[in-house]
This record gives structure tokens, sequence and C-alpha cells, in this order.
């Protein structure tokens, strides 16, 4: 028996040719049918596909009739997310606990509540016998999303009641992950740290005493050792990643498999399968890389019209990917601002200079400023741009030393409070699949039988 091929022969290019002829679509029949593409309409507006009340995004307002940009704004069960993270952060405490609860639950809670519900949390934090030899140390893989995905999947094997959608088993099943998925991703990092990259291997336990934003960081470190803003700065990135609507990609398909009454562990998976493309969660490594391709192509990195210069290459396609994006500016609903790079972007100073990395902070201050300018000249858009969340988020991590690979399932490691939020909403509220209509253009062909087909050109 052959061994697994992992090369795209002669005859799967020719195949791949065929398959493109045969099944494009000619644009103007988008505008035909009146198809909204990517379930948006033509000003960038999703498609109503249903009822939340998990959060809110504001990013417009209605005046006169008109639907005017306007500072966005985001709250998590109707609470601004400007005044969540003001409340912990001023008194002292990791807010990724306490917010959790409240998605999840609907509520702040109570201190007696936030207290128990930490210790539910901390006995939760902790994964099946042998689980980390058996499956995170077996086939470590260079990307940690199909790393967690495998883990979250291979779980299923471990629960005795798996199949079970009733409320209270599926919201045990939720925290379980909510609990666990620190420990997933960087174990899988360390496996692939230690196997394939051949570096020292370390696994570190949890505390139960120790936040989530600690223990990632006690996990990951040699010395187990952070500082108290350290973890608070990851912990604040946490937040603030945990939940953006309905509609966005994840969790739009966290709904969608949940509806088809399917268990936890496929629904999550499914949902990390989505968070993985480079379109959704791996922005800020795009980020990151974009800026040191420019240092090293600029001869200073304070001169703004070096900078300038550069902005308008990589938009015309000359520079660093030539996909003709800045990455980490603009998004999908916020024009003016996104509220949460603007919570961020005070304490990613801060941490900037406690690091020593000034220059490339201002240098990240002076991209936002500039390149909502140059896309502006270069581009006909629709709305104004501004630096999202991921702009900051990756330069956050780099100064935490948090791997590239260890980026993405940073995202998951916050989002899973949101899927699990909305996993649980769905449930409670529908009981019927989410089928959206296609509308088949592909004209009637009668059947030809088999000694009577030539080789047809494609």
């Amino acid at each position: 028996m052959s061994g697994f091929n992992m090369k795209v022969t002669p005859e799967i290019e020719q195949l791949t040719e065929i398959c493109y002829a045969n099944s494009q679509i000619a644009l103007d029949l988008y505008g035909k049918y009146d198809v909204k593409r990517g379930l948006r309409d033509l000003n960038g507006k999703g498609v109503l596909a249903g009822l939340t009340r998990v959060s809110n995004i504001v990013a417009n307002r209605e005046e006169d009739g008109k639907t005017i940009p306007c500072k966005g704004e985001l709250f998590y069960r109707g609470i601004n997310i400007e005044d969540l993270t003001a409340g912990f952060i001023q008194a002292g405490r990791f807010g990724f606990e306490e917010t959790t609860y409240l998605l999840l639950f609907g509520a702040l809670p109570a201190p007696q509540q936030l207290e128990d519900f930490k210790k539910l949390l901390a006995q939760q934090r902790c994964l099946p016998r042998n689980f980390v030899r058996d499956v995170i140390m077996k086939a470590p893989s260079k990307d940690m999303m199909n790393t967690l995905s495998k883990s979250v999947l291979t779980l299923y094997s471990y629960d005795t009641n798996a199949d079970d959608i009733s409320l209270p088993n599926v919201l045990r099943q939720c925290l379980n992950l909510i609990s666990i998925f620190p420990m997933l991703s960087v174990y899988g990092y360390q496996a692939y740290s230690h196997y394939i990259k051949g570096k020292s291997l370390y696994i570190h336990h949890p505390s139960k005493e120790l936040s989530t934003a600690e223990n990632i960081l006690r996990m990951l470190r040699p010395d187990k050792k952070y500082t108290k803003f350290e973890a608070a700065v990851l912990d604040l990135a946490l937040v603030l990643h945990m939940e953006h609507g309905g509609g966005n990609n994840s969790t739009f398909t966290t709904h969608v498999v949940t509806s088809s009454g399917t268990d936890t562990y496929s629904t999550v998976a499914a949902a990390l399968g989505s968070l993985k493309g480079p379109k959704h969660g791996g922005a800020n490594i795009k980020v990151v890389k974009m800026i040191n391709d420019m240092k090293k192509h600029l001869h200073d990195i304070t001169d703004e019209e070096e900078i300038e210069a550069y902005l308008v290459k990589l938009l015309r396609k000359e520079a660093f990917d030539r996909a003709g994006l800045i990455y980490g500016m603009g998004h999908a609903i916020y024009s003016v601002s996104d509220p949460r790079a603007q919570v961020f972007k005070g304490f990613v100073e801060q941490l900037a200079k406690e690091k020593g990395r000034e220059k490339d902070y201002k240098l990240y201050h002076t991209i936002e400023r500039l390149a909502p300018q140059v896309i502006g000249r270069e581009r006909h858009i629709y709305k104004g741009v501004s630096a999202n969340v991921d702009f900051y988020s990756g330069f956050v991590y780099s100064m935490l030393d948090l791997p590239l690979e260890l980026y993405t399932p940073m995202f998951a490691i916050a989002r899973i409070v949101g899927w699990s939020a909305h996993r649980m909403e769905e449930l409670i509220n529908m009981n019927k699949i989410i089928r959206p209509a296609y509308k088949n253009v592909q004209e009637t062909v009668a059947y030809c039988p088999l000694e009577q087909r030539g080789q047809k050109e494609l």
C-alpha cells in the first residue's frame, strides 16, 4: 500500500481545471437574482438571520432616513465594553471569569457568585488521564488550530454523555471547554516546539488559585514567571475578543451547526475551523508579519513619508504579500472606530514602555493615523476605515513573548465563551435547522451513455 499522498500530481491539476471550468458562475447573475454575496448587501450590511441577547454592535445611527457612521460601540449583555473593562481594571481584578459569567448567564455576578464560579472553572481545569501523552503529544501539528480541533473532537470519546444536548449537559460541556482551552492550546504548542522545532519540552500544570490569563503565561513560560501587568493586559485582550455578535463567521457557524442538533464537540470543532481562516482569526498574525516586512524595507521607521509610500505599495500590491491590503485596518462593521481597539490602545502603549518597544509603538500609531488617509486616496470605499482590534493584539502578543503559532488560539481561548453563549441561546430559542436558499443556475443537460462520451476539451 502506498503512503499518504501529499503532492499535487499533473492528473490532479488537470482535474482541477475541469472542476474550475464547470463550477464558475457569471458575476452578473448575482445581481440579476439579488443574491446577497457573503450574506451582506452592497453597503456591507449583514442580512438579518436571527436574534440575540448576547451582544450588540453599534457602528451607525439613523438620521433623517439616512444611515450615518458613528463611533463604534460594543455591548456585552447590554453593558458597554468600555464601562465593563473599566470596572474590573480600576478595581484591580482580572475580568475573564467575570465576563464569562456575564455572557453565559446574562447578568454580572455578585461577589459570592463570582467566587463560586471561579472555583467551578478551576475544578474543570483538568484533562482526562494520559490525554496529554496519548493525544496532544501524538502527531503534533505546525498549526495549533488544527491541534486544538483534534483535541476537542477526541474529547468526545472521553465523554459518557457526549450526544446529550439537554441544557444542563451542554452547559457542563461548555464550561469544561472554556476551562481547558488554554491547556489544549499551550500544550499543543509545547509538543510542536519540542518534536518539530527541537526545543525543550515544558508541561506545567495550571494552578487553581490563578486566573485564566495568569495560567496561560505560567504554562507557556519555562520559568512560569510573569508580571501582574503582563497578565492584566493578556486578560484584557481575552475579554475584548470574547464575543462580537451572532453574525461573525465562527459564531454564525456555531448557530448553524447547533441548529442541526449535533453534539457540542462537533459544533466547537466547526467554529474552530472557521476561526482558523486568515480572513477571520488570523489577521493579527498578518499585521505582525506586515510590520516586520515594513521595518526591513524602510530606512527610517520614524520617517512618515517613507511609511506612507510603503502603505501605498501595499494597496497597489507591490509590497509584502501583494494582496493589496493594509492588515489591521478596516472592519466589516465598524468604520469610524473599533471600540475594542480604543480600549486596548492605552494599555498597549504602557506595555511598550515596560518592554522597551516605544519605537515600535510609535510606528503602529503612525500607521494607524496615516493608513485611513492613504486608503481614502487609493480606494473608492463605501465607509470610513479605522484600526481594528487585531491591529494591536498581535503587537501585544509579541511583547508578551507569545509565539506566532498561538496568536489565533488566543482568539479561540476567548471566543469559546461567546460560542458557548450562542450555542445555549440557539438551543433555548430555536427548534429549526438553519437552511438558507441557493438558486441553481446550471442548465439542464441530457444524460449521455458511457460508450458515447468522448474526451471533452476544457
